[in-house]
């Protein structure tokens, strides 16, 4: 075992047994006639599906995976094929699962977002047809970033109020979406997030539903989730008039992409 293994067996022996005496103290609360801590819930045998492809944003992945990876050992990461999938930086990551491997409903289905590999995938009938399939059965359909175009591409974003990164979140109503500026928003069984730092804020708000507010706070402080952005200019609204136009400018490429790539699917579900 080399140190960077060593290094996570211990971290994930220290949270599991930090989880194992939450749910103790959680019980003996509930017997003892103390505060009414809900029993975290624990999800089915479908897991959590993760979907990864070309040009995606790792860090749109990698905060809600990093969340879930805590919580359970189902949580896969699925591609089209078993090849290494090579982020919009050049991260690569190896899928776990293929689309064809699931027949079963899942927990979870997640989708993040991306650069031009987003829009690529919004028309791409084989992933759209796999998130059709299983977001029909999902107990939760989810997103971070641009990754809720693809899903409002495959039709499973109609009639919900849902967020996307606030250079595209525009684009949402052509896939039949009501947009709402927040950096996480459900409706139901759809919960989206805004762009890429939202991330880790959409997790704990997951964890928290599926296994109890207790265990979202005890990773929310393993993970020093305690930001304090330097410049204080990560939303249009606070960043300097003359950076959100650079901004603005730099992004209005991707953004024209993603509508016509939103254009596109509107057509195949009249088809």
């Amino acid at each position: 075992m080399n140190r960077r293994e060593f290094g996570q067996s211990l971290c994930s022996a220290a949270v599991g047994a930090a989880f194992a005496r939450l749910a103790v103290a959680q019980q003996q609360g509930h017997d003892t006639g103390g505060g009414q801590h809900p029993q975290p819930e624990k999800p089915g045998g479908g897991g959590i599906a993760m979907l990864i492809y070309p040009d995606m944003t790792a860090l749109d992945l990698i905060g809600p995976q990093q969340v879930f990876g805590y919580l359970s050992p189902h949580v896969h990461l699925v591609a089209k094929t078993k090849e290494l999938v090579v982020s919009d930086t050049g991260i690569a990551i190896r899928p776990s699962k293929v689309f064809g491997d699931y027949s079963d409903p899942v927990d979870i289905l997640f989708v993040p977002g991306g650069s031009m590999g987003s829009a690529s995938v919004m028309t791409d009938a084989e992933t759209i047809k796999f998130l059709s399939r299983c977001g029909k059965t999902a107990k939760l359909v989810t997103s971070v970033c641009s990754g809720s175009m693809i899903l409002g591409a495959a039709g499973l974003l109609r009639g919900y109020k849902a967020t996307s990164h606030w250079a595209v979140r525009d684009i949402l109503p052509l896939l039949g979406a009501e947009v709402v500026a927040q950096r996480v928003v459900q409706d139901r069984n759809r919960i989206t997030a805004g762009g890429i730092t939202a991330g880790i804020d959409f997790g704990l708000r997951v964890a928290a539903q599926m296994f109890g507010e207790d265990n979202a706070r005890l990773i929310e402080l393993v993970l020093e989730y305690d930001p304090h952005p330097p410049f204080g200019s990560g939303n249009p609204e606070k960043a300097p008039p003359s950076v959100a136009k650079a901004a603005r400018g730099n992004l209005e490429p991707l953004r024209l992409a993603y509508r016509e790539a939103a254009l596109t699917a509107r057509k195949t579900w009249a088809s």
